[in-house]
């Protein structure tokens, strides 16, 4: 029976090279046999369906005669897979059979691409932040004030004693890069890797900063402003991008996680985008109706309670609620009353009870 190469791929029968290549590379890096949840059966399965449709004259003759072409398991030239394998994880060189543009993509898999090289990036740092219920449902502005990496004040960042030059580094020429050539299964491949004097920069002080040692950054207090945003909820986290600890040499600043705490209220309780509030009435503001003054996040209000309420009845105030996150409008307030029953009562209160019975 023929293969459905495509369906192996998860692709359809109009995808272009790039979608090809980018369905390939996602399953293998998923199924590949050396990593600890690979799948050497599928990863092979992939490989094969990619030797075909990632070749142009392949592609055309499998839509046409399908999966019975010749190919001779997907590897061209002979090669079977324990070959294939024994040349992948040996990194032996000198095969001829037809990979296209695979190296690039078994580079990431093996450590050996193109795109291996990565910038410097600091580490993160997570606080915890406490706020009120009210701050909590109308946002607020919080300044905190954190010992962390920081870009060095005495030189800037650029690692040099002030008044000192900066050179073209020396080991990789200003290139920043230090280039090799690696023997592969795919033959042998020029890789760039990261000049490990200069971190990638192509240059370095002559004389190193003596505040930072060189690296451009320092231990230092900074302020940081922190947008709290209305509605957030309780252990809900804030990610501010760059507000982390800095990196050597001008390398990416990592983030900052601040975790919210709101502290509990004694009037109000938050359920979702609604505020419940419980408001105390006499038996006789239940049976009678009353008019009460009641204090909301928005102010005082006066709610008229009709007669004959009954224990635990609410009353619905609409968007006076907590505000929908990063959106418009707000839930709303309930006014949930309860009737106090009196506990001691002389003769005429018990007299007029009876009566009332």
């Amino acid at each position: 029976m023929s293969k459905d190469y495509y369906k192996t791929l998860g692709i359809e029968k109009n995808a272009n090279q790039d979608e090809i290549k980018r369905a390939f590379r996602k399953l293998a890096h998923k199924y590949h046999p050396d990593k600890p949840d690979g799948d050497e059966a599928k990863f092979k399965e992939c490989n094969e369906a990619y030797q075909v449709l990632g070749n142009e004259q392949k592609r055309q003759q499998y839509d046409q005669f399908g999966s019975s072409f010749d190919q001779q398991g997907g590897f061209g030239g002979g090669m079977g897979w324990e070959d294939f394998m024994s040349q992948a994880r040996q990194g032996g060189g000198g095969a001829s059979f037809d990979f296209g543009d695979i190296g690039d993509i078994f580079g990431d898999v093996f450590g050996f691409g193109r795109n291996s090289r990565r910038q410097a990036k600091g580490a993160d740092i997570q606080i915890d932040l406490q706020i009120s219920f009210k701050d909590s449902v109308f946002g607020v502005d919080q300044t905190v004030e954190l010992y962390k990496a920081t870009k060095c004040s005495k030189c800037n960042g650029n690692g040099a004693e002030p008044g000192t030059p900066i050179e073209e580094c020396k080991t990789c020429n200003g290139q920043g890069k230090i280039k090799k050539i690696q023997k592969t299964f795919l033959g042998a491949i020029q890789t760039a890797t990261t000049c490990q004097d200069c971190h990638g920069e192509g240059k370095k002080a002559k004389t190193p900063c003596g505040k930072c040692a060189g690296t451009g950054i320092s231990n230092e207090k900074e302020r940081i402003e922190i947008k709290v945003p209305a509605g957030i909820e309780a252990d809900s986290t804030l990610r501010m991008s760059g507000k982390g600890n800095a990196a050597p040499k001008g390398g990416i600043a990592g983030d900052l996680y601040v975790r919210i705490f709101v502290k509990q209220d004694s009037e109000f309780l938050r359920k979702g985008n609604d505020i419940v509030k419980f408001e105390k009435i006499s038996f006789k503001q239940a049976a009678l109706g009353d008019k009460l003054d009641v204090k909301t996040l928005d102010g005082e209000i006066s709610l008229k309670v009709p007669a004959g309420t009954q224990p635990n009845t609410k009353f619905r105030l609409k968007g006076k609620g907590v505000p929908y996150l990063n959106s418009s409008g707000r839930g709303d307030l309930y006014i949930q009353v309860e009737v106090e029953v009196p506990t001691k009562l002389n003769k005429e209160q018990k007299k007029a009870l009876e009566s009332f019975s």
